[in-house]
C-alpha cells in the first residue's frame, strides 16, 4: 500500500482496506486462472492498481456518471477506480468467461455495490454510458470505432463525456487521424516511478 498511500494520502479507511484486500486476494485467485502474468502479479500495486488510478489524476467521476471498462481483463482499470469513486456506477466488460468470473468474484469479495460485470465483446455491447475507460486492449482507432456508439453526448462539471484509454510508447502514428480532438496526458507528470515514464492517458471527448 506504500505507493497508493504516497499518491492518494486522503483515502478513507474503507478504501485502504479494499485496496489491501485486492492485493491480498487477487494473486491467489490468479493462480487458478492465470489472467495476469506472474511477472506482473509481483508488481500488482504499481503496474495494475496505481496505473489504473492515474486516470483519477485527470478525471474525477461523480455520482451522476456511468463508466464502462471495456476489455477489463483482471479488473483494470475498473476495480481500482470503483474503490476510489464508490458513488459512480461501473460496468466491467470482457469477452472471456474466466476473466469475467474472476472479476465478478473480486467485486463480491470487495463488497463493491457499484460494480456490475458483463461477458460480451465490446463491439457487440448495447450500453449507454458517460465514459468508456480501457487499458491498451486495441489500437485507439479500433477502440473508438467499437465504443463511440455507447458514449452519450454531454458535459458535467466542465468535463465532456468521452473515451479514456491508458496507453504506452510512441502514439504519434496511432493518434494522427484524430488531430486536435484527442488529448494525451503523460502519467510521469504525476508518478515518478520509471514504469510510468512512457505511459499516457489518451482522451477523446464525445
Amino acid at each position: 500500500m506504500d505507493l497508493i498511500r504516497k499518491y492518494f494520502p486522503d483515502l478513507s479507511k474503507l478504501q485502504q482496506l479494499r485496496y489491501e484486500k485486492l492485493m491480498q486476494i487477487l494473486p491467489a485467485l490468479n493462480e487458478k486462472v492465470n489472467v495476469i502474468s506472474r511477472k506482473d502479479i509481483a508488481s500488482l500495486e504499481e503496474r495494475h492498481i496505481l496505473h489504473s488510478l492515474s486516470i483519477a489524476r485527470q478525471f474525477q467521476f461523480s455520482q451522476k456518471d456511468r463508466v464502462v471498462d471495456v476489455g477489463t481483463g483482471g479488473g483494470f482499470p475498473g476495480l481500482p477506480l470503483a474503490i476510489l469513486f464508490p458513488d459512480t456506477q461501473f460496468t466491467l466488460v470482457d469477452s472471456i468467461e474466466k476473466k469475467t468470473r474472476l472479476v465478478n468474484e473480486l467485486a463480491l469479495l470487495l463488497e463493491l455495490k457499484n460494480v456490475s460485470v458483463i461477458r460480451d465483446r465490446m463491439e457487440d455491447l448495447n450500453l449507454k454510458t458517460d465514459f468508456v475507460v480501457s487499458r491498451a486492449v486495441a489500437s485507439f482507432e479500433k477502440l473508438h470505432q467499437w465504443t463511440d456508439k455507447m458514449i452519450l453526448p454531454g458535459t458535467k462539471d466542465a468535463r465532456s463525456n468521452g473515451l479514456i484509454s491508458l496507453k504506452g510508447g510512441d502514439l504519434n502514428e496511432e493518434l494522427q487521424g484524430f488531430g486536435n480532438r484527442v488529448k494525451t496526458f503523460p502519467i510521469s507528470s504525476w508518478f515518478e516511478e520509471s514504469f510510468f515514464s512512457t505511459k499516457k492517458i489518451v482522451y477523446l471527448k464525445k
